[in-house]
């Protein structure tokens, strides 16, 4: 589990300080309509910097988690420690968050369309120092004809699937090319979020990319053909503030999201098979679902087998 940046936190309670709880809740529950039914419209989902701010309470944490989660996964398995990065669809920054804690990053561009975001993104990124506070926030239709600027490392969080069906492709090859080492996109855990980048991956694979994770196999195929798909979750800690906002006393929330770590060249380190299910646990017999060598497959593990201890313990999403 990530820790959520404590500098981050308390911008966020800076940011809110003095504004209406009430308003504040009421924004957070618009906007998480919004998403939900007007996904995939191409429409502009949030404008004032009031829904910025409860948008940046309400859903960081938890889109800090993911990117965080699919992030340190990637660098492991490609062997990359880019040094500059764009944030592509950036929001109010939890991606570039989530690379500052892991990776050594000189240079930080955010790309967003919306001024409220913009606003938002780049105040709170002052708390944060280094080259978070030196990040630059630029104005960014990324549907529009130019092309981007490059940097080594290129990411995309929870922005496809807001794109015309037509428009993800186009915009996925702009971000391809746009990168130099690595370019990953970040979606939601959903059937259609797995969807999008499903055909993203054919598309740009025959460009030349490497798959190199969440996938066992670098090539341009994926074992889910049959109505399942493939996703990953982490459990955020809600805080006082968040529970206010989304309402609930749980403790935690479990945010499910899919990803795709593509590389310019083959990954240093990709694994041989990953857990796309909880394990089926019996008596003497434990029976995990894989992804390996491009098919999905069914292993059993018994008491003699050298993974009995460690397949007690693993989980959905795991290298094996």
């Amino acid at each position: 589990m990530a820790e959520f940046p404590q500098e981050l936190t308390a911008a966020l309670e800076q940011l809110l300080a003095g504004r209406n709880a009430a308003q504040l809740a009421k924004d957070a529950q618009a906007i998480s309509e919004n998403y939900r039914l007007r996904t995939g419209a191409g429409n502009r989902l949030l404008t004032r910097e009031g829904e910025a701010a409860a948008y940046a309470a309400s859903r960081m944490p938890a889109t800090f988690a993911a990117a965080h989660a699919a992030l340190e996964a990637a660098i492991a398995a490609s062997g990359l420690s880019p040094r500059t990065l764009m944030d592509c669809g950036a929001g109010t920054g939890a991606a570039t968050w989530a690379a500052a804690d892991l990776l050594n990053l000189e240079g930080a561009t955010c790309l967003e369309r919306e001024d409220a975001m913009r606003s938002v993104g780049s105040a709170l990124m002052r708390s944060g120092g280094g080259v978070l506070d030196g990040a630059r926030w630029e104005s960014c239709d990324l549907t529009a004809a130019n092309a981007l600027p490059k940097a080594e490392l290129v990411i995309e969080g929870y922005m496809l699937g807001e794109l015309k069906e037509e428009m993800r492709t186009v915009v996925a090859k702009k971000l391809w090319d746009a990168c130099t080492q690595m370019l990953l996109l970040i979606e939601p855990g959903t059937p259609q979020g797995f969807a999008n980048l499903a055909c993203v991956r054919r598309e740009l694979a025959a460009l030349g990319a490497h798959v190199a994770a969440p996938c066992p196999a670098d090539s341009d195929s994926c074992p889910m053909t049959d109505g399942d798909w493939c996703h990953f979750s982490v459990r955020v800690q809600r805080t006082r503030l968040h529970k206010a906002l989304k309402g609930g006393d749980a403790p935690y929330e479990d945010e499910k999201f899919c990803y795709l770590a593509l590389t310019r060249n083959p990954p240093e380190n990709a694994c041989a098979a990953r857990v796309l299910r909880h394990p089926l646990i019996q008596p003497g017999r434990i029976t995990l679902t894989l992804c390996e060598g491009g098919e999905k497959k069914l292993r059993a593990v018994t008491k003699k087998d050298a993974l009995w201890k460690r397949a007690r313990k693993i989980g959905a999403g795991e290298r094996v």
